[in-house]
C-alpha cells in the first residue's frame, strides 16, 4: 500500500477575468486625444477675445518669413528678446500701444459727441469704428442736409462746425490721416470726359481738408487724399442712397502707414 502511486492532480485556472497586458493602452490615446482638444478649445476661447481688428495683425505675425523676423521686418518690435527680432508679445508693443491710442481717441469723440450740442444734433451723420487701417470717421449725406452744395465742393455751415470741431481732438495724435471723398452713382451733369464725380469726390476731400486745417489741424498731418466717386458704397443695394455722399477721414495706424510707405517704396 506505502509503494502506491499518488494520482495526479491537474488544476485548470479559468482566465476569462484576466486581461491582457495591453488591454488598457487605449486610455493613453484618448487622454492624448483629450488634451489636444482642450488646447484647441482654449486657443478659440483666447482668439475670441482678440478684437476683429486685431486679428489681422496677429495673422500677419505669423505669416512673417523667419528670415525676415530675425532681420527685424516691419511687423517686428525691437524690444529685448531672445529671438532677435522678435518679440514676447504676440502683437508688437509699440503697434498694440497705437491701436490703444486709436481707441483712446474714438472714446474721447464719443463722449465730444455727447457733449457738444452741434455734434450732438448731427450724431446720425456721424460714424466711427476701427478698420485695418486705423480709426474711421464717416460724415454721411442725409437727403433733406446735404454736406456740400449740389453738384460742386461748397461746404455747407453745418458741415464746417463738424469738421473743425474733429480738428483738435485728431491733432493731438502723431497719426496721419487720409481723406477720401465719396458720391453716389448720379452721374454728373457735365458728363464723365470734362467734370465727373472724380474730380467732385476729388475737391470734396480737399474741401474738408481745408476746414480741418482753418479748425487747427496740421497741415503735414493730411498723408493723403483721395476721390473715390462711387466705387465704395456704403449701401450696396441702393448705390443712389444719400448715405454714400460722405468724407472719410482715416486716422491711420501706426503699421498701416510704415505697409503704405513700404508698398510705395516697392513701386
Amino acid at each position: 500500500m506505502s509503494n502506491r502511486k499518488r494520482p495526479l492532480v491537474i488544476i485548470r485556472r479559468s482566465r476569462r477575468n484576466s486581461l491582457p497586458r495591453r488591454a488598457g493602452s487605449w486610455k493613453i490615446a484618448y487622454a492624448d486625444f483629450m488634451t489636444a482638444m482642450m488646447a484647441f478649445f482654449l486657443v478659440m476661447w483666447v482668439l475670441s477675445l482678440i478684437p476683429r481688428e486685431e486679428l489681422k495683425t496677429i495673422a500677419e505675425y505669423f505669416r512673417m518669413p523667419l528670415t525676415e523676423a530675425i532681420r527685424g521686418g516691419l511687423n517686428t518690435d525691437h524690444a529685448r528678446s531672445v529671438i532677435p527680432g522678435g518679440n514676447p508679445s504676440v502683437i508688437p508693443q509699440n503697434y498694440q500701444r497705437d491701436r490703444e491710442r486709436l481707441q483712446e481717441l474714438r472714446q474721447e469723440l464719443d463722449q465730444l459727441i455727447e457733449s457738444d450740442p452741434v455734434l450732438n444734433e448731427f450724431r446720425p451723420q456721424l460714424l466711427i469704428d476701427m478698420t485695418h487701417e486705423g480709426l474711421r470717421i464717416q460724415i454721411v449725406d442725409q437727403k433733406n442736409r446735404p454736406m456740400f452744395a449740389m453738384g460742386s465742393a461748397q461746404v455747407q455751415p453745418y458741415m464746417r462746425e463738424i469738421l473743425r470741431s474733429l480738428s483738435k481732438p485728431l491733432n493731438k495724435l502723431p497719426n496721419r490721416l487720409l481723406i477720401a471723398g465719396h458720391t453716389d452713382a448720379h452721374q454728373y451733369l457735365r458728363g464723365e470726359r470734362e467734370y465727373s464725380n472724380w474730380e467732385l469726390s476729388s475737391d470734396r476731400a480737399n474741401a474738408a481738408r481745408r476746414e480741418l486745417v482753418a479748425g487747427g489741424l496740421a497741415e503735414n498731418k493730411v498723408k493723403q487724399i483721395s476721390g473715390l466717386a462711387s466705387t465704395v458704397d456704403l449701401v450696396k443695394e441702393d448705390p443712389q442712397a444719400a448715405v454714400n455722399r460722405r468724407i472719410s477721414i482715416v486716422a491711420l495706424s501706426r503699421q498701416a502707414e510704415e505697409q503704405m510707405d513700404a508698398q510705395r517704396e516697392r513701386n
